[in-house]
């Protein structure tokens, strides 16, 4: 299987995740609408995860001499290791749709700094606690996070300014509910979907013990958790949404398009291919630095929502200072982030 041995390499992968990881929004921006609802769209989102895992996982995770192939790693893990990653998938997968309407209510330049932002700041501690010894510089790591704790603050307190300025209705619509729903599904995704999954990772890549899963095989799991738990949340959030009209399950076919549903698996895509190369990243770079750049996707969702989607045009010059804040912090926080391991 394919592992990174270089720190530099490893921060690279990181950083693809971190563009993956913030842009995937995009794809559910580009066919939001009246038509072609978010309950619909992440149908294909989780469709595209689980397809593109088995491609990673038969590709990556099978070629090369290192490590362990696929096939046999999955073969050999053990019930708590499979179990962890699974549950990881269920878990995120809440959160993740949780996220997905609080995109459609307050748009990306909000949901993702405090949903994700959150979610960043309790991941990366969770998963420090479970594999303290890959930490480096702690005093680094911790004040990265605290710096983006306040970008996270600084984003929020804006959105509330630009709301108020606009007599109470954001961007598409978008309101303090936004805003709840962000943390609630920050809280839960920084709750220990990654720690989950890591937790039943092999410590060494190169020379993989028994009972625990490589970074691939735990991705092929997680990613059926996801898809196989979509049955049960998706069909709630359908059925009960948050607000709107139920959406009914044969939409899906009788709405959809092949460009629908091509958008939708690309989406999923995106985002996969960043969780892929944030477990593989952890060989070098260790499994909270991973998480904590990967989850700098909160800035690049935020330089989407603000400079292409325009979702704080016509803001007051205090808005537009404190999401210059915001960026500012963020940057901050994340160069800490990476000093913390190098």
């Amino acid at each position: 299987m394919f592992i990174v041995e270089n720190y530099a390499l490893a921060v690279a992968f990181c950083v693809v995740t971190m563009m993956c990881w913030g842009s995937w929004g995009n794809t559910q921006k580009l066919v939001s609408g009246d038509r072609w609802k978010y309950q619909l769209f992440y149908w294909d989102y989780g469709l595209g995860i689980l397809l593109s895992s088995l491609v990673i996982a038969f590709t990556l995770g099978s070629f090369g001499e290192g490590g362990r192939g696929f096939l046999a790693d999955i073969a050999q893990a053990g019930g708590k290791a499979l179990g962890l990653a699974f549950l990881g998938g269920v878990l995120f997968n809440l959160a993740n749709i949780l996220l997905v309407i609080a995109i459609d209510i307050a748009g990306l330049a909000v949901a993702f700094p405090v949903g994700v932002g959150l979610a960043l700041v309790l991941g990366t501690l969770q998963t420090a606690m479970f594999r303290p010894g890959e930490v480096g510089n702690s005093t680094l790591l911790y004040a990265g996070v605290a710096l983006i704790v306040c970008a996270i603050v600084m984003n929020a307190v804006a959105f509330k300014k630009f709301v108020a300025a606009k007599g109470g209705a954001g961007k598409g619509g978008g309101s303090a509910l936004g805003i709840v729903i962000s943390v609630i599904a920050g809280v839960l995704m920084g709750g220990g979907f990654f720690g989950l999954v890591t937790k039943g990772m092999v410590e060494n890549f190169a020379v993989p013990e028994a009972g625990k899963m490589t970074p691939y095989t735990a991705l092929v799991v997680f990613a059926a958790g996801l898809f196989i738990s979509n049955f049960l949340w998706n069909t709630i959030v359908s059925l009960k949404p948050v607000r709107g009209e139920p959406v009914p399950l044969s939409n899906y076919v009788t709405k959809g398009s092949a460009r629908l549903h091509a958008v939708g698996i690309l989406g999923g895509t995106i985002w996969n291919i960043g969780m892929a190369f944030s477990l593989i990243a952890a060989s070098a770079a260790g499994a909270a630095l991973s998480y904590a750049l990967g989850q700098g996707a909160t800035l690049v969702s935020a330089v989407w929502g603000v400079f292409i989607w325009k979702e704080f045009k016509g803001a007051p010059s205090a808005v537009n200072r404190l999401l210059a804040a915001m960026f500012v912090l963020f940057v901050a926080g994340l160069a800490c982030l990476v000093a913390s391991k190098s």
